[in-house]
């Protein structure tokens, strides 16, 4: 797993490191720099797959942006030159981390399409794999990876080559309504499930044709969080149940509503609740084996009711840990119900409180169950202590 994030001079942040767990949620108020950490690993991700340019971004999630935007600016500092990045693996007990590191130049006057690689660094905790002076070589192209080249010398299984891979996989997903309806194309269509949801269907398809027979309670404990519905099933025939002026794709998502009559029970993604859709979202990543190892949601409450927020953070840190347990999320939340969900007590799960500095740098501050907190929690849930101010993270209004 991903264990150290460290960037510098990345949008609104001046200098941050942060220490992940497996379940990792980010809280804080609007602008506060959330979405800025999870875009940082996209880039130091494209990075690590040899290119930064705005395709290998996109693919991740990440909004493109010139590098006067990129690039930290505050009055209180000196612009920086370059955008800093690095990430280290869990190192087991007696051996150095893993890591990879770059920094990314591009001139804010007159950009290249493509960021430049001032220094890489690549190491599997033993050996230099890549030397950060290696970027000096007059024969290798400057916006170009060397540690991507070089991967393909590893064994899948080598620890760097691990680390490596999950930076390259990782992406970001903001599911869309209109793209889980099928309504909207999904911008980046990638597996399982498509950036925006656009593959919500097929995705659907195969994770109930993998699942089904191997474990149902997995299927029922999905459909658990959604208490009208019996059963959710896949068609390439839904003409009979959608408008002529509705688009749709080739397959679509038919939900049973357990409430309704035998005859007329039937719903597409076009006409059920969004919710369904968004647990529906989130279960697949969690659960599929084609989804990254690593990957983050930005604004996973929303769409939820309080309660079915809470319900289903809690049941992701188990999705993950009994699928894989080296599967990792990362992932922004408004909704306040969302802590109610977080098992604070179990270190693989880990909330940070992200606030702006006095300088309006962005800070991340790991909120952890001290004797204190868990002295408050006898008389107020998490989501009540945050909302009273108790675990920083809120809006000065």
């Amino acid at each position: 797993m991903l264990r150290t994030i460290t960037i510098e001079g990345f949008k609104s942040i001046h200098k941050l490191s942060v220490d992940l767990g497996q379940v990792n949620c980010f809280i804080g108020a609007n602008g506060a720099g959330k979405s800025n950490i999870l875009e940082a690993i996209g880039v130091l991700g494209a990075a690590a797959n040899g290119t930064v340019d705005d395709e290998s971004l996109l693919r991740r999630g990440v909004r493109p942006g010139l590098p006067r935007l990129y690039k930290s600016s505050f009055a209180s500092e000196a612009t920086r030159v370059h955008i800093g990045l690095s990430a280290q693996d869990a190192a087991t007990t007696g051996a150095e981390s893993a890591e990879y590191r770059v920094s990314l130049l591009n001139p804010l006057e007159n950009p290249n399409p493509a960021w430049h690689y001032k220094t890489e660094y690549w190491t599997d905790g033993i050996k230099e794999l890549v030397s950060e002076g290696v970027r000096g070589s007059k024969n290798l192209s400057k916006d170009k990876g060397l540690a991507a080249l070089k991967m393909v010398d590893l064994d899948s299984g080598d620890r760097a080559a691990v680390l490596l891979s999950m930076l390259q996989s990782y992406a970001i997903y903001a599911p869309a309504t209109s793209t889980l309806r099928g309504m909207v194309a999904d911008p980046q269509s990638r597996d399982p499930i498509g950036l925006s949801g656009g593959r919500l269907a097929e995705a659907y398809a195969d994770f109930k044709k993998d699942n089904a027979a191997k474990d149902e309670d997995l299927l029922d404990d999905v459909f658990e969080l959604v208490d009208w519905v019996k059963d959710v099933d896949t068609t390439t025939a839904a003409g009979s149940l959608l408008s002529a002026s509705v688009a749709r794709t080739k397959n679509v998502l038919l939900f049973t509503d357990r409430f309704m009559k035998r005859d007329r029970n039937t719903l597409t993604a076009y006409d059920a609740i969004e919710g369904a859709l968004y647990v529906l979202f989130t279960a697949i990543l969690c659960l599929s084996p084609q989804a990254p190892k690593c990957f983050a949601v930005d604004n996973i409450d929303q769409a939820l009711n309080p309660r079915l927020a809470a319900s289903l953070i809690g049941k992701i840190g188990s999705w993950i840990m009994k699928r894989d347990p080296e599967k990792q999320i990362l992932f922004t939340a408004h909704n306040p119900a969302v802590l109610d969900g977080l098992n604070l007590s179990d270190d693989r799960v880990r909330l940070f409180a992200v606030d702006r500095n006095s300088k309006g740098q962005t800070v991340a501050k790991r909120v952890l169950m001290t004797p204190e907190l868990a002295a408050l929690q006898k008389d107020f849930p998490l989501s009540r202590l945050w909302l009273m101010g108790n675990l920083g993270a809120v809006p000065n209004v």
